[in-house]
């Protein structure tokens, strides 16, 4: 066991911030509490300037990079990928509407407080205008990726992949860094607070329901890629639960490629149309993600009161599906993509957002495994009939190898 690469990774990191935060909770003074709270103020006003930018360096590559891939099975794929991803979020949202008025009934009064209220309130606070807001960045990285996908610019699309370059270092050196402090800060907030105890055991029972979940779903998905493919779904299951263990250890979909490739062929899957699924689903397909983060979203709407009706959720989860192919397959990256989307739709404050970054990062292996494992059902799908139709493919080079290292703790490469 590396133990100087666990104590670096994220993971490690946002577990003492939790475990520290709720300790000093019980002894800090409100002047050094509020210490915190400006910093938390002053970050969490970065995160509201940066999000837009964010969204659009790095949707428009993608979504242009898209267009370079194997004609039709290009969009047959990413289809098949995001009907999956929605109906996550959906069965995500059916369950969640189900369940918490019982599972969550002795925390319905429960907010996760405002770190700018009462006692914590920042000594000062900085306005950070974003350049956009996040609907347009949204908007506009989907319209500048569809026309460069007709302009066929190389020097464009270079351009945009040198922009998402940059924001990617941005978030590896600056955001990573800073977010176990911003988790400090608002469990320290939450136990100063009198929130933390009923809002800790709510959450630990939406992160238990999240992982059993993402098990449920992959049933459904190998139930139906297994009668379309002709193959036994639980023999077919088997076959990917290398790619699974090596997603829960890595906590990065980039990372297990090589494994969910070598998983998918034992499925009988040819190896061009595995060489051109299984990368590109790495990138679009995160119905594992979809699930956790819609779970933990309408775990904090109902806790908090907030008013959103089916309408908007169901908006919510169609755009987040869009949104998160901005997460550049490594760890943490879907929640920092729909960061913006919770704000802006959802209404969450800078606690809540902090709340879900913290749940998510606290069991993002198992939304990752399922996300990779999945891979495998959808490859076994066009399998059945793109045999022999798509050509062989090479993956370009996105940062993200930098930003799984400064989230996974690894000073190297692999």
């Amino acid at each position: 066991m590396d133990l100087k690469r666990i104590s670096s990774s994220l993971l490690f990191r946002v577990v003492i911030a939790i475990i520290l935060g709720i300790i000093c909770s019980f002894f800090f003074p409100d002047w050094l509490a509020r210490v915190f709270a400006t910093f938390n103020s002053l970050f969490g006003g970065f995160l509201g300037f940066f999000v837009p930018v964010l969204i659009f360096a790095l949707i428009t590559p993608a979504i242009a990079g898209l267009g370079r891939g194997a004609g039709k099975w290009l969009g047959i794929t990413t289809g098949i990928a995001y009907l999956s991803t929605i109906l996550s979020g959906l069965i995500a949202y059916g369950t969640a509407q189900l369940v918490y008025p019982w599972l969550l009934a002795n925390q319905g009064e429960v907010e996760a407080v405002d770190v700018s209220e009462g006692d914590l309130a920042p000594y000062f606070s900085i306005v950070m205008d974003p350049p956009f807001a996040v609907m347009t960045a949204l908007l506009l990285a989907f319209a500048v990726g569809l026309a460069m996908t007709s302009v066929k610019s190389d020097t464009l699309y270079k351009g945009s992949r040198d922009l998402e370059r940059v924001v990617m270092k941005v978030i590896s050196s600056f955001i990573i860094p800073l977010l176990p402090v911003f988790i400090f800060g608002m469990f320290l907030s939450l136990g100063m607070n009198g929130n933390l105890v009923d809002t800790m055991v709510a959450f630990g029972k939406v992160l238990a329901l999240s992982v059993l979940m993402t098990f449920v779903f992959l049933t459904l998905q190998y139930a139906l890629a297994g009668a379309i493919a002709g193959r036994n779904p639980f023999v077919a299951f088997k076959n990917m639960l290398p790619a699974y263990a090596t997603a829960l250890g890595t906590s990065s979909s980039a990372a297990t490629i090589p494994v969910t490739y070598a998983s998918t062929l034992k499925n009988q899957v040819e190896t061009n149309v595995a060489g051109f699924v299984v990368p590109l689903c790495a990138t679009i397909h995160l119905a594992g993600s979809m699930m956790k983060i819609t779970l933990y979203a309408f775990a904090i709407v109902y806790m908090s009161g907030l008013d959103v009706s089916p309408g908007l959720a169901i908006g919510f989860i169609l755009l987040l599906g869009i949104t998160m192919i901005a997460a550049p397959g490594v760890p943490g990256g879907a929640i920092m993509a729909a960061v913006g989307l919770l704000g802006s739709m959802l209404g969450f404050d800078d606690a809540q957002v902090a709340l879900m970054i913290a749940a998510y990062i606290a069991v993002d292996s198992f939304g990752t495994a399922a996300n990779v494992t999945g891979d495998g059902a959808i490859a076994m799908i066009v399998n059945k009939f793109a045999k022999g139709k798509i050509p062989p493919t090479v993956s370009e080079e996105d940062g993200s190898d930098e930003l799984a290292q400064a989230i996974s703790g690894e000073s190297d490469s692999k």
